[in-house]
């Protein structure tokens, strides 16, 4: 099998691995103040930190959370349940969609999409006009789209929002451990991450609040008084450990690569357009992620492409969404027709990615769409 689905789950990477076995191995309950458990909080201190190495930010300003769905539902809850409007794009992933739209249920009026361009950029025009209305109470774009890899210039958007007063939340998700984050110079207010987006365990995550946010203390769980009472519940303390790990293993590979997966995901890009008349690379004229490539095949399903390929493990849109019945919400608002999204594969590449995978998927792909169309017109002329 070739695993070219990074973006949905990276492989868990070898340091994770052992660190998480390690935490599994010990007894104790992190909050326990006998040996044991200041064992097992010694593990989740140097998670913390190593964490907070990768972002350059204060192991302070982390709160553990089972993912990045539940740390963007902490982050927009909290940030939006006084009145006020919440801004976004339409571009983001459900797990700030969905909640943005339960946060704004009694005053949808109070939810404002922000569209994209044709790469999937933001608008700035319609933003500044969003964002200096009165009564913003947060503004949340993501850093890297998970179906296009499109990166976003925060910059311009966090001076807007700086000058309007008001909170800025990114959905870091796909971003984090792949690209150099430094947040002592990105002013973000709320950062989401996930674990298993760079090669930790599933299950674990955290959210970044910067010191001195003025952020209303409404957790989602309640019933303890655990990561400062942002998060109630015994901590998990194999995921915790296993997340450290991976966030230490990507700093000190991040640039070497980020390099080397970018000019594998170019040689994809350019054999694809060589040998498939026709086929498209999404957001290839603006800035995306070192792995990521999101490709439309004009007439061609992706479902039958993916089913044609069983030993390429690749993806017809974002894995949170799959099995849902619309195409995809992104590339219809970067102004895809339904049967273009429905025929666009995303391959995302990672630190495990090698030359020969991507020969065994360039070869694949181009037979599987060449069996497809075959298909495809004999069907038609019957």
């Amino acid at each position: 099998m070739v695993y070219l689905d990074y973006n949905a789950t990276a492989p868990l990477r070898p340091e994770a691995l052992e660190a998480t076995i390690n935490a599994l191995q010990d007894v104790g309950n992190a909050s326990s103040m006998h040996l044991l458990g200041r064992e097992a909080a010694t593990r989740v201190d140097l998670a913390r930190r190593q964490l907070s190495s990768l972002l350059n930010c204060s192991p302070g300003e982390l709160i553990f959370t089972s993912g990045a769905t539940e740390a963007n539902n902490l982050a927009l809850r909290a940030a939006c349940g006084r009145r006020g409007t919440l801004v976004t794009t339409m571009v983001e992933h459900p797990a700030v969609l969905e909640t943005a739209r339960a946060v704004t249920a009694n005053d949808p009026g109070s939810l404002v999409l922000l569209p994209v361009d044709g790469d999937g950029v933001v608008d700035l025009e319609p933003l500044l006009a969003a964002v200096r209305h009165r009564g913003v109470s947060l503004l949340s774009v993501m850093l890297a789209n998970n179906e296009t890899g499109v990166l976003t210039d925060l910059a311009p958007i966090i001076k807007v929002a700086r000058e309007a007063g008001v909170l800025v939340h990114t959905d870091a998700t796909q971003y984090v451990g792949r690209l150099p984050l430094d947040l002592s110079n990105m002013d973000v207010d709320l950062l989401s991450l996930s674990a298993h987006k760079f090669g930790g365990p599933q299950g674990i995550g955290a959210l970044f609040i910067r010191r001195g946010t003025p952020l209303p203390h409404r957790p989602l769980l309640v019933g303890g008084g655990h990561e400062r009472g942002w998060r109630a519940g015994t901590l998990n303390v194999a995921g915790i450990a296993g997340l450290g790990a991976a966030a230490e293993a990507s700093r000190q590979h991040l640039e070497q690569e980020a390099e080397r997966v970018t000019g594998l995901r170019d040689a994809l890009e350019a054999g694809l357009t060589s040998r498939v008349p026709g086929c498209r690379i999404n957001g290839a004229r603006v800035p995306r992620l070192p792995g990521v490539t999101s490709v439309t095949f004009p007439g061609v399903p992706a479902d039958a492409v993916l089913a044609s390929m069983p030993h390429v493990a690749a993806s017809d849109g974002s894995a949170c969404s799959s099995g849902a019945p619309s195409p995809s919400h992104v590339l219809l608002a970067m102004g895809h027709s339904r049967d273009d999204a429905d025929s666009t594969v995303r391959f995302s590449l990672g630190y495990g990615t090698t030359v020969g995978d991507i020969e065994v998927a360039l070869d694949a792909t181009v037979n599987a769409v060449s069996r497809v169309r075959s298909a495809l017109t004999v069907t038609d002329g019957a």
